[in-house]
């Protein structure tokens, strides 16, 4: 680290300090822009980019936050310049925004590299938002902080408390079942999310927003704060003061984000009783700042930690607002500090260990004592087997237990359409011991491993009071459901991995304990079906949809471009 001590230290000093054609035309533009010399020549220039949009409710409020922002960077000495990018509306972007969060990662390193930029302060919270964000930023090696959106507020109707994404996957299967009328579904959907804000369960944007605190890249405690909190701006404005310190510190993302802080993020992830989509999105972050983070490391971390966060899906009835007036993730994290990297910096402190000096949980039911788990162990196990030679994943922490260890047969769709108009046929005669599999749902044949994963219980079954079967895909699924669901399997069936040879009838058997997915086929059989199989035609044949087919990698990996994942540097742009 570097102490920046004059402009001529400032990255952005090439753009505006050295003599010539070229200067002189970006103090003009600036003045163009109207600011002053007084407002900028010398000053560290801090990129705040906002992934704001009018057709993202998660970041509605990011507007205004990214005027606080400004606020602390102008207080501190700085010059702040707001950059729009990507928004990944969890929402409404389709097939899924995971086909685009390598297109903001690559947005976001461009964009910090080709402008005078000397630090970078990013705005996001939906689930893919802050993934991308930090995958682009560690490629770029600036100092950086991340802003959280924060969570909404909790949803109501007729008294009870929803959440968000949980409580629809759940009032959806009520519905189908005949136990809830299209007028309920109404009021329902004005209850539901009432707030600015993303999911507030411990779904995936929460899973992601507290790996992002406890890596060290936000302000302590940003996480959890609610979007519409006062509290939450006063968040914002304090980043903007501590990213000017960071570039005059010389402090950059790649020195907060170490190997120690990747497996601290893994194991608060696991004792969050977290998303399984973290588990994608870790390893792509770690590949960024040149960490090697793979399934076994879950696997390796997961016996050590319990689950202490007593929040929905996993746990409950607590949300994320309870978790926040608890004492948040440093409260969290006082409880788990023996299994932590306490001695590594942040871009708060000069250690976590100092961090967390003082944190304190307020409420022993919403973030338990170790005495006191939610679960001995942590809430995602790492599957191996036949099915999944390369790995699948599942959280079953949220599941019902007597599927922990299961045969039976398997019923298997090709596609998520044809699911969606056959599941409820009588004729398929699907029962509760039936094994459901879904292919054509992975990185390739998605399009981009779209949230399918929880997939529907056919609804005779859940008019018989059904609800959870043992569900097997490539696909993700919402870090706000629940179910015994197998994910994540790899390699996919779109690349012919074995999930491509399953037949209907099949029997597969599933051991959470001994982290076992196979199918009953003798491997002659399997080789026969191996060499009938052709692959599925392209669906891309120009565009970005080929440029992701031909460069993302596997569910194992991280689901990364291949040229952005590897090793190696770019060159700094010639300003003059």
């Amino acid at each position: 680290m570097v102490p920046v001590s004059d402009s001529a230290k400032l990255r952005s000093s090439q753009w505006y300090d050295v003599e010539g054609l070229r200067t002189f035309s970006h103090r003009a533009r600036t003045r163009q822009l109207g600011y002053l010399p007084e407002e900028h020549v010398g000053k560290p220039v801090v990129a705040i980019l906002n992934t704001w949009s009018d057709i993202n409710p998660c970041h509605q409020h990011l507007r205004e936050r990214a005027q606080a922002v400004k606020r602390g960077v102008w207080q501190a000495g700085g010059f702040p310049l707001e950059f729009p990018v990507s928004t990944l509306s969890e929402t409404f972007q389709k097939p899924t925004p995971m086909l685009y969060r390598n297109l903001l990662s690559l947005e976001t390193e461009e964009l910090l590299r080709s402008y005078p930029v000397d630090g970078a302060v990013l705005l996001g919270g939906c689930d893919k938002t802050t993934p991308a964000l930090l995958m682009g930023a560690a490629s770029m090696d600036l100092p950086t902080i991340f802003v959280p959106a924060g969570p909404m507020l909790p949803g109501h109707w007729r008294g009870e408390t929803l959440a968000s994404g949980t409580d629809m996957w759940k009032y959806w299967d009520e519905h189908r079942a005949g136990r809830l009328g299209d007028c309920e579904l109404g009021e329902l959907q004005n209850g539901l999310a009432r707030s600015a804000g993303h999911c507030m369960t411990m779904g995936t944007a929460s899973t992601l927003t507290a790996a992002a605190e406890v890596l060290g890249v936000t302000i302590p405690g940003a996480s959890s704060i609610p979007a519409v909190d006062s509290g939450h701006e006063r968040m914002a404005a304090a980043a903007g003061l501590r990213i000017v310190t960071l570039i005059r510190e010389g402090l950059k993302i790649g020195d907060i984000l170490t190997r120690e802080a990747f497996e601290d993020a893994v194991t608060t992830v696991l004792g969050l009783g977290g998303s399984t989509n973290a588990v994608i999105h870790l390893i792509a972050m770690a590949g960024r700042a040149g960490v090697e983070l793979t399934l076994d490391d879950f696997d390796r971390i997961a016996p050590t930690v319990p689950v202490l966060a007593n929040v929905q899906p996993a746990g409950g009835p607590y949300l994320m607002e309870d978790f926040h007036f608890a004492g948040g993730l440093p409260g969290f994290l006082s409880r788990i500090t023996d299994l932590l990297h306490l001695d590594r910096p942040t871009v708060a402190h000069a250690t976590l260990r100092e961090q967390l000096d003082g944190a304190l949980v307020h409420n022993d039911d919403v973030i338990r004592p170790r005495s006191n788990p939610v679960a001995s162990e942590g809430g995602v196990a790492v599957l191996r087997g036949n099915l999944c030679p390369d790995g699948a994943v599942i959280k079953h922490i949220a599941a019902e237990q007597h599927l922990l260890k299961h045969t039976g047969p398997a019923v298997v769709f090709d596609d998520y359409r044809t699911l969606q108009r056959t599941i409820d046929d009588p004729a398929l005669g699907i029962t509760a011991d039936h094994v459901l599999v879904l292919r054509g749902a992975g990185p390739k044949g998605g399009p981009g491993m779209p949230e399918y994963g929880m997939l529907p219980i056919p609804k005779y079954l859940l008019e018989q009071g059904v609800r959870d079967m043992v569900r097997i895909s490539d696909a993700r699924m919402s870090g706000t459901s629940y179910g015994m669901c197998a994910l994540h399997v790899a390699p996919e069936s779109h690349v012919g991995g074995p999930l491509a040879l399953v037949r209907t009838g099949d029997l597969i058997t599933l051991d959470v304990a001994a982290r076992s997915l196979r199918m009953e086929v003798d491997e002659a059989e399997l080789e026969r079906r191996r060499a009938e199989w052709t692959p599925p035609p392209e669906r891309y044949e120009r565009g970005y949809g080929a440029l992701y087919n031909e460069h993302i990698t596997q569910a194992d990996t991280g689901c990364d471009f291949a040229f952005l994942a590897r090793k190696g540097a770019n060159p700094e742009p010639y300003a003059g």
